[in-house]
């Protein structure tokens, strides 16, 4: 097989740059970055400064995914993208049948799919599309495993913090691994023991080892079937979702896994940082309290619309961040004064600072100033909040070009 890949709501490139960290050999053919509503975009600018000349830019590169024709992707043989979490839900429409919500993206990835069938895909999202929504528990994820299998896509997920495995973010997300009924890998994981899949031989157990001294019976092996009639489960489907789970000829199981062996030794956030930092990340004594009360703990009387009063209450977080343990998960807020700020106290001056966007770039593994093609600061953070973790998308993807090259 080709090591050939089309990339999905493409950002700055993380899956791309994971990709080629793996082995320079894989080739993306083709990618999509359209940010709605944005007059300025900066995350596609940058791809395209890196990328052009690489291939995978094209004029359909920077639109609006559902007004792009298949027909204009080339093959590929992994699918790859960080896709949106919104409501996957869908609606009857009489005799058109069942068409997805108007924007949510999930359907746009199904197209693309169901045209191009390529042999493997690898998506990620955040972790509480497991859980969503709160009145139909596990819907959402239901209705994607729903329109895989139809597909004929055997499913491999695992909710991964990569702190937890050496790296310097304490960014959790989940990591979808799809493989078409026709390859070889489907055949083997097809006839293996559920248990040796989740706990030893499959992509995730491989490359994110999980704690294997336990009893191997963590896992409900309750089959679910998952129907293929997409309006079916949208409408009734509830499962109880584990960080860990395989689709196998439309059932599924779970495990709630522990993480085992990090990849590395651990990174931590005084490990990344800059050296003789600008004057104007530094904060402004004047503003102290505000970052203070920001930051600590609150107790807040509040009044619903209907009128009843309570009690909003908001735990205290660490201030300064710790420069001796990973970073918080980052947010595209990253700029602003917002209680989620990292805010740190420089070694060489001893003064509170914010991150810079190299050292947001450091924390998700980018190649230092990776985003500093003409973006603004405000701009350069919010890529990075936007971003997922390179080093996380490296490991799989030396285990998917295994898989390739055994095909």
């Amino acid at each position: 097989m080709d090591k050939k890949i089309i990339e999905l709501f493409a950002g700055v490139g993380g899956f791309r740059i994971g990709f080629e960290k793996a082995n320079p050999n894989w080739e993306t053919v083709f990618a999509s970055q359209w940010e709605p509503g944005k007059k300025n975009q900066f995350a596609f600018n940058c791809y395209k400064e890196h990328f052009e000349t690489k291939g995978g830019v094209t004029k359909f590169s920077n639109c609006d995914i559902s007004t792009v024709p298949t027909s204009e992707m080339p093959a590929c043989t992994v699918l790859v993208g960080g896709f949106p979490c919104q409501d996957y839900s869908v609606a009857s429409t009489g005799a058109k049948g069942i068409q997805g919500k108007k924007g949510v993206l999930w359907w746009e990835i199904e197209r693309i799919l169901e045209d191009k069938q390529p042999a493997f895909i690898l998506l990620e999202n955040v972790d509480r599309l497991l859980k969503s929504p709160s009145k139909q528990r596990g819907r959402d994820f239901g209705v994607i495993l729903a329109c895989l299998n139809r597909l004929g896509y055997g499913v491999e997920w695992r909710v991964i913090n990569a702190a937890e495995y050496g790296f310097v973010q304490r960014r959790k997300r989940i990591f979808i691994f799809a493989f078409k009924n026709t390859t070889k890998y489907f055949s083997e994981i097809e006839k293996k023991d559920i248990s040796r899949t989740v706990y030893f031989d499959g992509i995730f157990a491989k490359r994110f080892h999980v704690k294997r001294d336990k009893d191997l019976n963590k896992i409900n092996e309750t089959e679910i079937v998952i129907s293929n009639d997409i309006q079916d489960v949208s409408d009734n489907f509830k499962y109880n979702f584990e960080n860990t789970g395989i689709m196998i000829n439309g059932k599924i199981y779970t495990a709630k896994t522990e993480h085992g062996t990090p990849v590395q030794e651990q990174v931590v956030l005084g490990d990344i940082l800059e050296e003789n930092v600008s004057s104007k990340y530094y904060i402004n004594q004047d503003d102290m309290p505000k970052w203070e009360y920001m930051k600590g703990p609150k107790a807040i009387p509040r009044k619903s619309k209907d009128g009843h009063e309570y009690m909003f209450r908001e735990g205290g977080i660490a201030f300064p961040d710790p420069l001796d343990k990973p970073a918080r998960t980052m947010l595209t807020s990253e700029a602003s004064k917002n209680r989620s700020t990292h805010i740190i106290q420089d070694p060489a001056t001893g003064r509170l600072r914010k991150l810079t966007p190299l050292e947001c770039e450091r924390i998700n593994g980018f190649p230092d100033n990776w985003t500093n093609t003409g973006l603004t600061d405000s701009n350069r953070y919010f890529c990075m909040g936007n971003a997922l973790v390179v080093n996380v998308v490296k490991e799989l993807a030396d285990e998917i070009g295994y898989i390739v090259e055994n095909e």
